[in-house]
């Protein structure tokens, strides 16, 4: 032992730690006392309805005028459709008036003119779901990427002004621009042309004709809804799609269409389950100029049939019909959104 050195009376041997690496650090232990994670998932408590009902009471009562007005208003008046298994009066009522079983259902179904009207409605709505839905897609992508804030403010603003009008007022516009005495036709005839062009009253143009008017009408309120989804993307992936090299095509196709899909499905959705409504007041406002064989749709035949014919039994049978197909397409349609990974409608429980 050399001098100067202390003694303890018994020398321990103490046991040596291996020899560190340049430019490492001693590990440390980083487990804390306490009990050890399991897999298990902790079981939640279970709130029972009264305390529900005690937690979300003044919510409850919020919400007791809109359920009474949906029950009045919505729910009670389905109890007419009875009478679509009727051979109903409205002099005899409900209560007396016999029933027929489903013999308006089977006049439904083998009636010419309402299987024409079914497909008069088809061909509308498969025509406006192509030239109609992707207007406001593009018109959306084009005002969020191309101008300036200012400028999508006051063309959003012009744009969206039509939605407020009446089809009254549309109809009337679009009569005195391509009516047979309308501007069109006045500047033909100013320049020496020989004959007029009366688009609202030929039913060979009556389809581009419809479909221009919902575009005129209603652009403007997709555009809003496009234009809402987007804010929700982040600069954040547009600026990493720069860094990394991606156009504005690029960004388009990468970015912004994949962020609006789901309003994309959810809108077609509710698009196809309002498949078979294709717009009462403005077809029944244009029915007498064109004809019914190009105008007739269900809504319109339904409205005949039993307000003006008064075969209201028939034309509740063809209601309920039109009722069950659109709901069938709703679900059908919310089905195929799970399939391709979207949320629909309603989200798969």
């Amino acid at each position: 032992m050399p001098p100067g050195t202390p003694s303890t009376g018994a020398s321990r041997a103490v046991p040596s730690r291996p020899a560190l690496e340049p430019g490492t650090r001693p590990a440390t232990s980083s487990r804390r006392p306490g009990p050890r994670r399991s897999g298990a998932r902790v079981p939640t408590r279970r709130l029972s309805w009264r305390t529900k009902l005690r937690r979300d009471r003044s919510l409850l009562v919020m919400t007791v005028p809109a359920i009474a007005v949906l029950v009045v208003f919505a729910y009670v008046p389905m109890l007419g459709n009875v009478i679509a298994w009727q051979d109903y009066s409205p002099y005899r009522g409900f209560l007396n008036s016999p029933f027929v079983g489903w013999a308006n259902f089977e006049r439904v179904f083998t009636n010419p003119a309402f299987l024409h009207a079914v497909e008069n409605t088809l061909t509308i709505t498969l025509f406006q779901l192509v030239f109609y839905f992707p207007v406001p897609i593009f018109l959306a992508l084009l005002l969020n990427s191309v101008l300036s804030p200012r400028v999508r403010t006051a063309i959003q603003a012009i744009v969206y002004l039509p939605h407020f009008f009446s089809w009254v007022l549309v109809v009337t516009i679009f009569q005195q621009i391509f009516g047979g005495a309308g501007l069109i036709n006045q500047t033909l005839h100013t320049h020496g042309a020989d004959h007029t062009v009366s688009f609202m009253t030929n039913p060979d143009t009556f389809l581009v004709l419809i479909t221009s008017q919902a575009i005129w009408k209603d652009a403007g309120w997709g555009i809003i809804i496009f234009l809402a989804a987007l804010t929700t993307v982040s600069p954040e992936l547009y600026e990493a799609s720069v860094v990394d090299g991606a156009n504005r095509w690029r960004r388009m196709w990468h970015v912004t269409l994949p962020a609006l899909r789901p309003v994309i499905v959810l809108l077609l959705i509710l698009r196809l389950g309002d498949a078979l409504t294709v717009g009462f007041e403005q077809l029944i406002l244009q029915r007498d100029a064109v004809g019914s064989d190009v105008s007739e749709v269900i809504d319109t035949y339904v409205y005949y049939q039993g307000v003006i014919y008064g075969d209201w039994s028939f034309a509740a049978a063809a209601g309920l019909v039109k009722g069950v197909v659109s709901l069938a397409l709703v679900l059908g349609a919310n089905k195929l959104a799970h399939v391709f990974g979207e949320a629909g409608v309603y989200r798969r429980a």
